[in-house]
């Protein structure tokens, strides 16, 4: 396969992808067609076909794309910092960040999935697990070098990512307020929530 001919099919998949996302915020998964997939694609019902056997297939697709996306970015932010609480608000600043540029696919990855059936869940629930993870993993470094005290990381790090949840998902259905003017003020309440004294906090409230 010649390299201008994998370009070509790499352009393809991912216009497909992009149209998908447009299609799927805009109508939902049950009334999204295929049809409307590919006439937003610009391309044919055999190129969607050769990259994916079906709706579902895509949809899932784009969850674990948003997955990865953002596993990724928060990983490279949190290994920019060298201490726990600092790698925390790093990883809170870029995934509000990330929200906010890919509403679509968040929207797609957080809300839509909500009682599509098992495939779908174990979808949703992956990405909480792997989010969990990660905070879960600063966490408990954070109380390695003194920087919290000694707590239940797993039962903060799910708490967190479930206020995250909770926040983004309340954003997505209104708009309002915006991530970046929750920014202040969740950075404030899940230090707290984590027993950090505010004078020990290494940001302040704007």
């Amino acid at each position: 396969m010649s390299e201008n001919h994998t370009e070509s099919t790499q352009e393809t998949r991912t216009r497909i992808l992009e149209a998908a996302v447009k299609v799927f915020a805009t109508k939902g998964y049950h009334d999204a067609k295929v049809d409307d997939i590919v006439s937003e694609a610009q391309t044919s019902k055999g190129a969607f076909y050769f990259y994916f056997p079906s709706k579902q297939d895509i949809f899932i697709a784009l969850s674990d794309t948003f997955a990865d996306l953002l596993e990724n970015k928060l990983s490279e932010a949190m290994q920019s910092e060298s201490h726990g609480l600092q790698q925390m608000d790093a990883a809170l600043r870029v995934s509000l960040g990330l929200f906010s540029q890919y509403r679509g696919l968040a929207k797609i990855a957080l809300v839509q999935a909500v009682g599509l059936g098992a495939v779908f869940e174990e979808r949703r629930r992956a990405i909480n697990d792997r989010l969990t993870r990660l905070v879960q993993t600063r966490l408990e470094s954070a109380v390695v070098e003194g920087s919290i005290p000694p707590l239940n990381t797993d039962l903060a790090a799910r708490a967190w990512v479930g206020v995250l949840n909770e926040v983004v998902t309340n954003w997505i259905y209104t708009g309002s307020p915006s991530l970046d003017e929750t920014l202040p003020a969740l950075r404030l309440f899940l230090a707290r929530s984590i027993g950090v004294p505010e004078k020990k906090l290494p940001f302040t409230e704007a």
